[in-house]
């Protein structure tokens, strides 16, 4: 059973008993669901994720006012709630980071999350807030959704990068490709410094991944689900294969010419969506005038004349 279907069910049959019972006055105006931390919330959960952290449980959200006034009761009824369902038991313990599921308050919800009680509403911002935390606060399943504060930060982070902002990120990442694979990787191979080439190769095979969710206007996850999301993707989702190839193979000779190879051509798919999505006026394969050209896209002066690498 998938860590979302485990909640919704448990929810189902003592969490929504539980409110309609004690708490039917806040009911109009909370949301609950599973929407958090963990691959449960990604979709991405397997037998392997049962090992930790894995339970029975869900997330209920209030206004800061109702949980002012009633998180302290709201959190002892949940904390009643059956131990034992459907063979899983409730953690004893709350996990590295604080407890994933219980009662919160919006505020502080959205701060253990992307560092902000509230959507960011300057340009700026956007690029404080690393994409896996806005991942994190966009996932998992809404049972409820009555609580208009929670709703309404979680309506504009779901959007994903305003436009200035994922332009600014993609030239930041085409350009990092540029250095780091077109650029680095063969000098470093020439020179024989098979260590630091390898190091290249993590650097061009990160970046790519960012471009290709950045391409796909979605949020790249934690790093170790990188992979697992990019194959669930609609653009690009095909170069996954490739660069997971990149990372896991060696650098003799005879790899080293493949990898060349294969940067070649996962910057050329990758460039060929640039020039789909119109953002790119430049010719050619060199990624780094591409990213030159993508940076001149954006309309916010004051970010189009900041350092391209403020979008790492």
């Amino acid at each position: 059973m998938k860590g979302v279907e485990l909640s919704e069910k448990y929810f189902e049959k003592f969490g929504m008993p539980m409110l309609e019972k004690d708490f039917a006055f806040l009911l109009p105006t909370l949301s609950a669901g599973l929407v958090g931390q963990g691959s449960e919330c990604l979709f991405f959960d397997d037998d392997v994720s049962k090992d930790h952290d894995f339970e029975p449980g869900f997330c209920i959200f209030l206004s800061d006012t109702d949980y002012e006034k009633y998180g302290f009761d709201l959190t002892r009824a949940y904390n009643k709630l059956p131990d034992e369902f459907s063979g899983f038991s409730r953690l004893k313990f709350s996990p590295a980071g604080g407890s994933r599921h219980g009662v919160f308050s919006c505020k502080d919800f959205y701060e253990s999350i992307i560092g902000r009680s509230s959507a960011p509403k300057i340009t700026f911002d956007w690029l404080k807030i690393p994409p896996y935390a806005l991942r994190t606060a966009v996932s998992g399943k809404m049972f409820i959704n009555n609580c208009a504060e929670f709703s309404r930060i979680r309506e504009v982070l779901q959007k994903g990068f305003p436009e200035d902002v994922r332009l600014k990120k993609i030239a930041a990442h085409a350009l990092s490709m540029s250095q780091s694979g077109q650029y680095n990787y063969p000098r470093l191979i020439a020179r024989k410094e098979t260590g630091a080439a390898q190091l290249a190769i993590f650097e061009f095979v990160k970046s790519a991944i960012s471009c290709v969710y950045l391409l796909n206007n979605v949020y790249e996850p934690f790093y170790k689900w990188a992979y697992r999301g990019m194959r669930e993707l609609t653009i690009l989702s095909d170069v996954e294969t490739a660069l997971s190839f990149l990372t896991e193979c060696g650098n003799s000779t005879s790899e080293a010419k493949l990898k060349n190879e294969i940067i070649a051509d996962v910057s050329g798919k990758i460039i060929a969506e640039f020039r789909a999505q119109k953002i790119s006026d430049e010719d050619g394969q060199n990624l780094d005038k591409h990213a030159l050209s993508i940076n001149d896209k954006i309309k916010d002066v004051s970010l189009r004349n900041s350092s391209i690498f403020i979008g790492l």
